[in-house]
């Protein structure tokens, strides 16, 4: 969330975030008569609080009816007034969660998705000799997906990857982890974005896939919208996560970090779960919406000087990815509607898919400033010894889903196999997926 502060001293700025972003236009106006009063009702109880320790500090000298009394009363009175003041601050503090973070200033304005800017693209969709087929044909053809019997056993949107290209997540895997935790490939990566930016490298993590409300609410991802989109498990109270990014970025709440730690990278492995609840009718066919895929998650702490260029080098990593895969993608800034209440700046890749014919969003990163590290209660603590919130960046490294589907397409045969890309046939020990 932002600070209350930036909020009363920037009421414009504020106001035009939340008309950009299309968020509930009350909310500003909610929290600051919340604000007002819960300022009053802190005075008048520190007014109660002081007067009872004069009181306290008299009875030390001896008794008095009247002091009795008047401790009595100022007892039952600070009772109440703080029972009010904590209903307050709860209803303060929801209306804070739902103030966005502060677009950055080079965010396009736009009402949604296709208002996405198009900033650069790298290579060109490939010209087929032969009749392409889709993931979802090639994939049947080679009894390496099947959907049919995970819709028998799990229901719709479930797929098993077998074969030739569950080998292909784990070469994925392995060639990610190398990229990741290489010094020497990272610096190359952080010199594109500034000469002699940390090439600081990740640290693995499997993280736990259930997350409990009250910490996932802290991350910022589970608004009311966000709930229709998860599994919970009401038995337990505890939801299973969106992606990794939710159990990473909290591992670290109501801690202070040095300042030494920084840029503090984790690459986390998991399992993701998605209703899928607002995508009805949409990409029903084949692997590219499932409820249940694995992914790749890069999620980093940095100090706030340094929240643009992790961002950036974020975005780098992503496309040194793709392109080490030799997959054709769009890049796209995303405008304010899209990027979502806790970022200030949104970038997405989106893959060429020939069997859809047209890119498809595959990769994104969001920078979030300190919007997170307020409401986690993360610091970092400085040489001087004083303190300040971290700031966080979170960035796919590869969707599971998503990026299988893209080799598939981009590197069939004419002859209905799959050709490895060459940077995977090391960790995979064959170049081709063929029946």
């Amino acid at each position: 969330m932002l600070d209350i502060k930036f909020i009363r001293e920037n009421q414009d700025v504020v106001a035009k975030a939340i008309k950009d972003k299309g968020t509930n236009p009350e909310a500003l106006a909610e929290v600051l008569s919340l604000d007002d009063t819960r300022r009053r009702l802190i005075i008048e109880t520190e007014a109660l609080r002081s007067r009872r320790n004069e009181i306290a500090d008299k009875f030390k000298k001896g008794k008095d009816d009247a002091l009795v009394a008047e401790s009595k009363q100022l007892k039952d009175k600070l009772s109440k007034l703080e029972l009010e003041l904590k209903e307050v601050e709860d209803r303060w503090l929801e209306a804070m969660y739902e103030i966005p973070n502060i677009p950055w200033e080079d965010v396009p304005v736009g009402a949604g998705e296709t208002e996405n800017k198009v900033v650069a693209e790298w290579g060109k969709p490939k010209k087929f000799a032969f009749k392409s087929k889709d993931h979802l044909a090639l994939g049947e053809a080679l009894d390496v997906i099947d959907m049919k019997r995970a819709s028998k056993v799990a229901g719709s949107r479930f797929g098993y990857w077998k074969g030739g290209m569950a080998a292909l997540e784990f070469a994925l895997v392995q060639f990610v982890l190398r990229i990741l935790t290489s010094e020497e490939t990272l610096k190359k990566i952080a010199d594109s974005v500034e000469k002699g930016y940390s090439a600081k490298s990740f640290i693995p993590v499997i993280p736990p896939v259930m997350i409990k409300p009250d910490m996932y609410r802290k991350t910022a991802r589970l608004s009311e919208e966000d709930k229709n989109e998860r599994y919970y498990l009401q038995q337990d109270d505890i939801y299973l996560i969106g992606s990794a990014e939710h159990t990473l970025v909290s591992m670290h709440a109501d801690e202070v970090l040095d300042i030494k730690q920084l840029p503090l990278r984790y690459l986390g492995f998991s399992t993701c779960f998605r209703r899928e609840a607002g995508s009805y009718g949409k990409d029903v066919k084949g692997m590219l919406r499932l409820h249940q895929f694995d992914k790749l998650e890069m999620e980093s702490f940095t100090t706030a000087a340094d929240s643009f260029k992790e961002h950036q080098f974020l975005i780098a990593v992503e496309e040194y990815i793709l392109q080490a895969l030799e997959i054709p993608y769009q890049k796209f800034l995303k405008c304010t509607a899209d990027i979502g209440n806790p970022n200030a700046r949104g970038v997405d890749l989106n893959s060429w898919l020939p069997g859809q014919g047209e890119y498809r969003e595959t990769h994104t990163a969001d920078m979030m400033t300190d919007y997170q590290a307020r409401r986690l209660n993360i610091k970092v603590r400085k040489p001087d010894g004083t303190t300040e919130l971290v700031h966080t960046n979170d960035a796919t490294a590869v969707a599971m889903s998503r990026i299988p589907i893209a080799v598939m397409e981009n590197y069939q045969q004419k002859d209905g196999s799959i050709a490895v890309p060459k940077v995977l046939q090391e960790f995979t020990g064959f170049k081709d997926i063929k029946k």
